[in-house]
């Protein structure tokens, strides 16, 4: 997901890792405690010091996330589940795990852990603001642990809302589970909450750029934007791995595949095989040997002038673990991958042998096609199961 990031420390055997576009919101956050809140909790001060105590309190800040996040990925290896590691990205924080729970018990524990942890450490400020105020320390001080107090707690009851994939959308996919019995069902509902709240956060946020407040009405556009996208892809991810479940690779692949031979041209490969049967992803073949694959990216790297004199192999990428599978592997496996990596195109070898080429869109049309299967099964068609036979 983060293919950017780089790895800042490792915290209770989790790899703790930055988005570069970490480095916007720090820049933002700071900028408008420096300019704004602090200013107005703590007036006459130098702009100097404001800084000073914006660049603390942002920094305590992202560690109370990783905090919420480390609490998110303990509870979830208690469980017995992989964590890919803890990354701060725009949108704050996320625990990568590296498959949904196995229970709807597991799912709850892990949901609630951040929350507990950011309600912990909201009451943990709010307690050291008391004593620094009781002590008469400098009104800095107080006012950075007063604003540490305020954001936990405002973490904590954000991602506490029934919205997938927000902890309390999580929460509710896990008590809608533990209900029916149907995780495909729960995450359905609770990424329709997630929908909703999205498109309220962008309403909201048109309406304040509208009212004049442009900086807060754009985030909370780009907010509902990303739960938008992330509760849309959490019901499509499970839809799609409830359906290719006990599926291989090789049941789902492209068996008919065109491909080239190393000694070929760029010219010719582009006009005669890329432009003719319209595929910009192609297996290299040498006496039924797979020696790789070249797609349309690749060719344009090299200049249109060179065509005629470069060759297929000159620019070939070659095949290896990252970018082929085996028709035995799974197809929930291939999913994992593919979201991990984010390639979205596999070559299929039995060893160095070709035998077919897989991609998201063979995924998607599977699943076109078992949701239309059952759709006309539900409605008593009797064609529906000999199509189902044909395609499996």
């Amino acid at each position: 997901m983060f293919s950017r990031s780089f790895r800042l420390m490792s915290l209770m055997g989790f790899d703790v890792k930055i988005d570069p576009s970490w480095f916007l919101i720090a820049a933002l956050i700071t900028w408008s405690l420096a300019t704004g809140y602090f200013p107005f909790v703590v007036p006459g001060g130098t702009l100097f010091a404001y800084v000073v105590m914006a660049l603390a309190a942002m920094l305590l800040f992202f560690g109370s996330l990783i905090l919420h996040e480390l609490a998110h990925s303990v509870v979830a290896r208690r469980f017995g589940m992989k964590i890919k590691g803890i990354t701060l990205f725009l949108f704050g924080g996320v625990a990568e795990l590296g498959a949904e729970p196995e229970t709807a018990k597991a799912e709850l524990w892990v949901a609630l852990a951040g929350p507990a942890m950011s309600i912990a450490l909201a009451a943990l400020f709010w307690v050291v603001e008391i004593i620094a105020v009781r002590l008469e320390l400098p009104d800095p001080a107080a006012a950075i642990f007063g604003y540490l107090a305020l954001i936990n707690l405002v973490l904590a009851l954000f991602n506490l809302l029934p919205a997938f994939p927000l902890d309390g959308g999580r929460v509710l996919r896990a008590l809608l589970w533990k209900r029916h019995g149907n995780l495909l069902k729960a995450t359905r509902v609770a990424s329709m909450s997630g929908t909703i709240l999205a498109w309220l956060l962008i309403a909201l946020g048109l309406f304040s750029v509208v009212g004049g407040s442009a900086v807060g009405g754009i985030w909370q556009v780009l907010i509902g934007l990303f739960l938008l996208g992330a509760a849309k892809n959490a019901y499509r991810q499970q839809l799609m791995a409830t359906v290719v479940t006990h599926q291989t690779v090789g049941d789902l692949m492209s068996r008919s595949v065109v491909t080239t031979a190393p000694e070929r041209t760029l010219m010719s490969l582009v006009h005669d095989t890329v432009l003719r049967h319209r595929f910009s992803f192609i297996p290299v073949v040498e006496e039924g040997r797979l020696l790789g694959y070249i797609d349309l990216d690749t060719a344009m790297l090299t200049d249109q002038e060179s065509w005629p004199r470069t060759r297929v192999d000159d620019v070939l990428i070659a095949s290896d673990d990252s970018n082929t599978a085996s028709p035995d592997m799974t197809a929930e496996e291939l999913i994992d991958r593919m979201a991990d990596s984010n390639r979205r195109k596999y070559l299929v070898a039995d060893g160095k042998r070709l035998v077919g080429v897989i991609s998201m869109s063979d995924l998607i049309n599977y699943l076109a096609l078992t949701r239309q299967v059952s759709e006309l099964s539900r409605a008593g068609g009797s064609k529906p199961s000999t199509a189902r036979g044909q395609n499996v």
